[in-house]
């Protein structure tokens, strides 16, 4: 990590795990094509396939229902694409843009305050549908702005008790806590290894067995992945992912309650300055936290950060460097906050140093920054 700053931006972005390089740098030196069948391309193979198998186990599912490819965006379409064939489409009102770009007449599932998907309204969606009428439903597993964590596996039995399909985006829950497609009961899981550490351009779909069954191809090619997804795979990117997502998740389930506790910490500080927290009183992510100063604009909250050393965002990393107001906080509710909150998320990389510089640099930015009038604030 660059000395000249702090970098609290995990969740568009994780800095990349020594052993992911190690592994791609393993790769990138194997000249076989996975798919050629002489002992150079059988070589690549047995690379992609152990990756698929690494990833299989740690996410559940089976290792041939496990579809590679270039990253979460990709991973969801994919599922929604195939999936949703014929199918009526539903997903939640919080959803990552990528997901909210492939359902765009879909019904949208509510969220409370605190950004957690309304089962009972999803339930009487569903309901007026009826059997007839089967559904998909999309429901991220934690939301990539504020962090909440969904209650997948109820939607999951009341999408069963419906005839409907489920399809989670895991992309910002992967290796920050525990995701296992059976025990989530989804049909299918996105994920991406960027946001757990891996190098950026490598993603993967998991399928229940049911769900494999049903999911046509969205790009044909040269039969690769089981005919599911054509092209030459990534290697190295995929290989680094896979042993990005291993020390993740083996980090995960050793570590204290550092990251949480780090989150509390600035969170409390938050609220003394005059903040915010978003969401703050649901079940979150332990390394996130949206944090909104009323009055303040977002892209001048960042900036000033910015020249103090810490880089952070204004929600989502996939708005082509744009500052927008959030519609997750929209959703929840929030009103002109929509446009003056930050998100804070911390990477594995975090020291408790970075954390209490942070915790005096936001104080002292918000003592510094006057507050706009309410009228210029709805503008």
């Amino acid at each position: 990590m660059d000395d000249d700053f702090s970098y609290f931006d995990a969740n568009a972005s994780e800095p990349v795990r020594a052993a992911a390089l190690a592994a791609l740098a393993e790769a990138a030196g194997v000249v076989g094509n996975p798919s050629s069948v002489h002992r150079a391309g059988r070589r690549a193979r047995a690379i992609l396939e152990q990756a698929r198998e690494t990833l299989a186990a740690l996410f559940g599912g089976r290792a041939e229902n496990c579809v590679f490819t270039s990253g979460g965006t990709e991973a969801n379409v994919l599922a929604i694409a195939g999936l949703g064939r014929g199918r009526r489409l539903l997903a939640g009102a919080t959803e990552h843009d990528a997901v909210r770009a492939a359902v765009p007449d879909g019904a949208a599932i509510p969220v409370d305050g605190d950004g957690v998907a309304r089962l009972d309204v999803l339930d009487r969606l569903l309901a007026e549908g009826g059997h007839d009428d089967p559904a998909l439903v999309c429901l991220m597993l934690a939301n990539n702005e504020v962090g909440t964590i969904q209650p997948v596996a109820d939607a999951a039995r009341i999408c069963r008790a419906h005839g409907a399909l489920l399809h989670v985006d895991a992309v910002q829950a992967a290796g920050r806590i525990p995701v296992d497609l059976a025990t989530l009961g989804a049909d299918s899981i996105a994920i991406s290894g960027h946001k757990f550490g891996g190098p950026k351009g490598a993603g993967a779909l998991l399928l229940s067995g049911a769900a494999v069954r049903t999911l046509p191809p969205m790009m044909a090619g040269g039969g690769q992945e089981q005919g599911r997804r054509g092209g030459t795979p990534a290697l190295p990117a995929i290989a680094a992912m896979a042993a990005a997502a291993a020390e993740a998740v083996r980090d995960m389930t050793a570590a204290d309650d550092g990251p949480a506790r780090w989150r509390d910490m600035i969170d409390d500080a938050a609220r003394g300055a005059g903040a915010v927290v978003c969401g703050g009183s649901g079940p979150r992510l332990p390394n996130t936290t949206m944090l909104a100063l009323p009055g303040r604009r977002a892209q001048t909250q960042l900036i000033a950060l910015d020249l103090a050393g810490f880089c952070v965002s204004a929600g989502s990393a996939c708005s082509s460097g744009k500052v927008a107001r959030s519609h997750v906080l929209a959703a929840m509710g929030l009103g002109p906050l929509a446009g003056e909150a930050i998100r804070v998320s911390l990477p594995w990389t975090t020291r408790a140093a970075d954390v209490t510089r942070f915790i005096a640099a936001y104080a002292a930015m918000a003592a510094r920054l006057p507050a706009r009038a309410p009228e210029e604030a709805r503008a």
